[in-house]
């Protein structure tokens, strides 16, 4: 008699198979897609950063090329421009400071902007915290009026604002520049303003009222404290744009070329310097004219950065 035996069971192939690949969403398929990310992630990186140098080169080189220019005599100029100082040549300081009359001009600017700056800050901050913290009929269309004074052009009122200044016997006086400075600079001092003093708390302002603190003492000495990183933000701001402008003093202010401020003598430097040839004293001018903003700009850079981002923040 003949014994049978079943036949050996076997696996079916697609079984087998399935054995081979992971499952979705085991550890090697997270790994895989954690690496693609990351090579993705760096590419961004490098274009990135390659985008952050080329930018940097093209805002830093200018300057640095003025400032290297300004310790080069004119006959090393014009024959490598673009070479390194054979030696530090600071009587071109010398010259530009005395014999370019630099030093009266930026004398002027300072005078200018001390009154200009000061009288931007307080008016510019007094009208934000009013918008910014009262409701009163017709709040809103005066904050209307200021942002519309940051689209009108100032080359549309100089001829206006020349005869204004005719009238009332301000023109070709240093008075007359920084309230057109003030009037300048105002609207975008207000609107920055608004938006900074409206994030500040009102828990405060509630409590000094509630002790009988007036507005003006709840202004000056509470508010203004808290807003400082905005304040100095946009003094900054301000700043820059009243000590770099040219346009307004150049129409009101033309009688006495020593009452000039510092844009209008480097802008005549620049014309002198032309038919002289002294170059390395033109680019000492425009280094001098620089160190100021950047003097400002580095002591005051962290309360800049804090101001900008404030209003961001809550």
């Amino acid at each position: 008699m003949s014994t049978t035996h079943p036949p050996d069971r076997q696996e079916p192939a697609a079984e087998g198979a399935g054995r081979d690949r992971p499952p979705p969403g085991t550890p090697g398929t997270a790994r895989g897609g954690e690496s693609a990310r990351r090579k993705e992630g760096g590419v961004l990186n490098v274009f990135a950063h390659s985008f952050l140098v080329v930018w940097v080169l093209l805002a830093v080189g200018p300057l640095l090329w003025v400032v290297l220019s300004s310790f080069r005599p004119t006959g090393e100029l014009l024959e490598a421009p673009f070479a390194i100082p054979s030696g530090l040549h600071w009587e071109n300081f010398v010259n530009a400071w005395t014999d370019a009359n630099i030093g009266q001009y930026t004398l002027n600017s300072l005078i200018i902007l001390s009154g200009s700056l000061t009288g931007t800050m307080l008016l510019g901050s007094m009208a934000a915290y009013v918008i910014a913290r009262f409701d009163f009929p017709g709040n809103r269309i005066i904050h209307f009026l200021f942002v519309g004074g940051m689209m009108f052009p100032v080359f549309l009122a100089l001829v206006p604002l020349f005869f204004i200044m005719d009238n009332l016997g301000l023109l070709n006086t240093r008075q007359g520049l920084i309230i057109a400075y003030i009037a300048y600079s105002l609207p975008f001092t207000t609107f920055f303003l608004v938006a900074f003093f409206r994030t500040l708390p009102t828990g405060v302002q509630e409590a000094a009222t509630i002790d009988g603190a007036s507005h003006t003492r709840t202004f000056f000495q509470i508010m203004m404290p808290m807003a400082k990183p905005g304040l100095i933000s946009i003094g900054i701001f301000n700043f820059l744009g009243q000590w770099n402008q040219f346009i307004l003093p150049k129409v009101l202010n033309i009688a006495d070329p020593d009452d000039a401020v510092l844009p209008q003598g480097l802008a005549a430097l620049m014309v002198q310097q032309g038919y002289r040839g002294d170059w390395g004293a033109l680019y000492a001018g425009v280094t001098l004219a620089m160190l100021p903003v950047l003097v400002v700009y580095i002591v005051f850079q962290r309360q800049v950065q804090a101001g900008l981002t404030a209003g961001a923040l809550k």
